[in-house]
């Protein structure tokens, strides 16, 4: 790639950008706009390696992504060094950083012995105003003669572009947590009207059975069988009501969280709730409180609507994906485009851009009479 013309090299630029802005439109998480950026960049100046490194607020990395460096490669590792060294000198200061050999650098230290061989360095922070909120290390560049102005002023352009693709994607995400946050209150207000509504008509329905107990027996034993089934549907909609308010708490992780919920619902219900779990299975932050979410909507949907005798959550792993069902053996139903409606009555439609916002894949297994699974498919 010819970084010397200046034509040539801006549209290197933006045909690299295009790839984080993809990203972007595609509603990944921040997360994965940080590994487009990352490889994008590597690619745009033809490095070995490269890394982007978000800063926190306590002098070190809140996230650090890398490209060049395979997963043995960086167990290998271990934790970064994130409070020394070239990283930390990266991180105090404001300007571009190009080296011959980074290893005659007086910070270079407490480097890992598994970390591969560098020399060549680039790195160049990613600005948004004032701010920065990530910086672009690039180490080891394929052609020889190491990395030249030209492209420590190509990389600080990209810069540029990237931090605009990293501030959207953070307000894409907050965005999307503030429209779950609403449709969860939205939920529990229409759940705690219907809660209300069936303890009034079940005040009436006594009433009247209490008005018929001393001439009318046979009424008043069909209005206390009235009074029985409004105290089980009142139950029902109350335990719902918890179901939706209670805040998920994944700080154990998603499949301790997992075994916790289902463990409560199983007490809490006549149809038995069991769950299969790989304890191995480990996704980011945000991936897992998605997944969490989802697996509450497909529980909340089986146990209140399939008539089920058993549902099952399972974890595990296919063909390098992280695969959740939640499967029960109860109506089922039609997942034809006749039966739209009624798949939106169960939600189904916010649980598949869920799915789609951490680059997942919902499919929903079912037909009328042979249960249901809700498969949630997410790449390690």
């Amino acid at each position: 790639m010819d970084t010397d013309g200046g034509s040539g090299g801006q549209g290197a630029t933006l045909r690299a950008v295009s790839s984080a802005v993809l990203a972007v439109t595609r509603h990944l998480s921040v997360h994965e706009v940080l590994q487009v950026i990352v490889r994008a960049a590597a690619q745009l100046l033809d490095a070995q390696y490269a890394a982007l490194g978000v800063p926190d607020d306590a002098g070190s990395f809140a996230e650090f992504v890398v490209e060049g460096v395979s997963e043995e490669q960086w167990e290998r590792i271990g934790p970064l060094p994130r409070q020394h060294g070239m990283l930390a000198a990266m991180l105090h200061g404001d300007t571009p950083k190009r080296l011959a050999d980074i290893r005659r650098e007086p910070e270079f230290e407490g480097w890992p012995q598994a970390h591969p061989v560098l020399k060549d360095f680039l790195g160049v922070p990613i600005r948004d105003g004032e701010d920065v909120i990530g910086i672009i290390f690039l180490a080891n560049k394929r052609r020889p003669g190491g990395f030249t102005e030209d492209d420590e002023e190509l990389l600080t352009l990209f810069a540029a572009h990237a931090a605009i693709a990293v501030t959207n994607a953070r307000l894409y995400e907050h965005n999307r947590e503030l429209t779950v946050v609403a449709e969860r209150n939205r939920m529990a207000r229409e759940l705690h009207d219907a809660v209300a509504q069936k303890l009034f008509s079940l005040r009436l329905t006594a009433r009247t059975a209490s008005a018929l107990a001393a001439r009318d027996p046979v009424r008043t034993v069909q209005e206390l069988e009235q009074v029985e089934r409004l105290a089980a549907e009142a139950l029902a909609e109350l335990r719902a009501v918890i179901f939706e308010l209670r805040p998920a708490d994944l700080t154990d992780g998603l499949v301790s969280s997992l075994r916790k919920h289902v463990e409560v619902l199983d007490r809490a219900h006549e149809t038995t709730v069991r769950i299969a779990a790989d304890e191995a299975v480990v996704l980011p932050e945000d991936q897992e409180a998605v997944a969490f979410r989802i697996t509450q909507e497909a529980l909340y949907n089986a146990l209140r609507h399939a008539g089920a005798q058993t549902v099952e959550v399972r974890l595990g792993t296919r063909d390098g994906q992280a695969v959740l069902e939640v499967a029960d053996d109860g109506s089922g139903f039609d997942t034809s485009a006749a039966a739209a409606e009624q798949q939106n009555g169960l939600g189904l439609a916010s649980m598949r851009d869920r799915a789609y916002s951490i680059g997942g894949e919902l499919t929903i297994d079912a037909a009328p009479g042979q249960g249901t699974t809700v498969r949630l498919e997410v790449p390690l």
